[in-house]
């Protein structure tokens, strides 16, 4: 019987268990993206006792960034501030791999020096932007050129080599919540008529290449992709998503990807609210290498897809935050505790590395 504690293969990875740290914007960069390095190797440190800590999202370059303080992977002053970060993982007996993300057309034009943001198509997203003078309302952005393509993938393929200059296990494409990959794979964001638009075997294209150059740069097996095939995510829908999304994991088996993250089920806060039906079971059946569910877990929801085979692993995001040495916590049966929403994404310490391990509240 499969449990979370057991350990699993995440293609060259070995992970001691099957509790993954979901990726989680947390902000603390400085300057142009770079990480505060410090504090983000305390922070991760704290959570090395995860099987594999998937980083948060860190730009592929200024194009595709456009969260305040937010790390980026494109210079070359980041790699050096990431390095630090991995050796203090490593130093724990951890794992770590990055997120390589674009947001397409949720970059404010702020972030680009008045320049429109990118995407699928001449969109834009409902809502408002942060942006470091306050929130704005988004601004429509301009089809991704064909020509523009291979500069794109090239800055995919740039930030994973540097990914692993600075020490990271292996690379996750982010290909979820809304931002670019996820807006050419979904019909209500995606209305080219080219090859990338369309049809699902054309909508999927960008997807496909992107991970078949990340597979040939880092390797198969040290790459693994993030779909969220939970219903509409910062206004991009699909009106077939299990076909799609099918499709999706069926191209990237064929690759040979190190495992496949998805965040489904019930979807709150800044990503809204939805109670579609889970796309896992179809997706299970046509992926075959390690498949990671994530959103809203329990340890007896988290066992029972586990014991059924649905899952190979589970990744928890937001119980990692108030919760640094959580997998210690769910083995124990310990009350896990609140996280402060407020210091989410507050520059210093507070809220990010001061949750105590619960050994220091048993002692207390």
């Amino acid at each position: 019987m499969t449990s979370l504690f057991d350990p699993i293969e995440f293609g060259a990875i070995h992970a001691k268990n099957r509790i993954v740290m979901a990726p989680l914007t947390r902000g603390r960069s400085v300057g142009v993206h770079v990480p505060i390095s410090a504090l983000k190797a305390d922070y991760y440190a704290q959570r090395a006792g995860a099987g594999l800590i998937i980083a948060e999202a860190t730009g592929i370059s200024q194009e595709g960034s456009g969260w305040p303080s937010a790390p980026g992977i494109w210079s070359a002053e980041q790699v050096e501030a990431w390095k630090p970060v991995t050796e203090a993982v490593h130093k724990a007996d951890g794992k770590i791999i990055l997120q390589l993300w674009h947001m397409g057309r949720l970059v404010h034009p702020d972030f680009l020096g008045g320049a429109q943001p990118v995407s699928a198509s001449a969109t834009t997203a409902p809502g408002d932007a942060h942006t470091v003078t306050g929130k704005k309302p988004y601004e429509q952005a301009r089809p991704l050129r064909l020509d523009e393509i291979p500069r794109l993938i090239g800055d995919y393929t740039h930030a994973a080599k540097n990914a692993i200059a600075a020490g990271f296990d292996g690379v996750q494409l982010h290909s979820a919540n809304g931002y670019l990959i996820d807006q050419f794979l979904r019909d209500n964001s995606n209305f080219r008529d080219d090859d990338y638009g369309g049809p699902i075997e054309n909508r999927i294209r960008l997807l496909r290449e992107i991970t078949q150059a990340l597979a040939e740069t880092v390797g198969a097996n040290r790459t693994s992709v993030r779909l969220s095939p939970n219903g509409e995510t910062q206004g991009v829908d699909d009106s077939n998503p299990v076909a799609l999304f099918t499709a999706a994991a069926a191209a990237l088996q064929d690759i040979g990807i190190s495992f496949l993250e998805l965040r489904e089920q019930k979807t709150f806060g800044s990503f809204g609210t939805s109670d579609v039906p889970r796309v896992s079971p179809d997706i299970r059946k046509v992926f075959k290498a390690p498949l990671v569910l994530n959103q809203e877990y329990t340890l007896e929801t988290a066992n029972a897809d586990l014991e059924s085979g649905l899952a190979d692993a589970i990744s928890f995001g937001r119980k990692f935050i108030s919760n640094p040495d959580l997998p210690v916590r769910l083995k124990n049966g310990f009350e896990l505790a609140p996280d402060n929403f407020r210091t989410w994404y507050t520059p210093g310490p507070e809220g990010y590395t001061d949750y105590p391990a619960s050994d220091a509240l048993v002692a207390a």
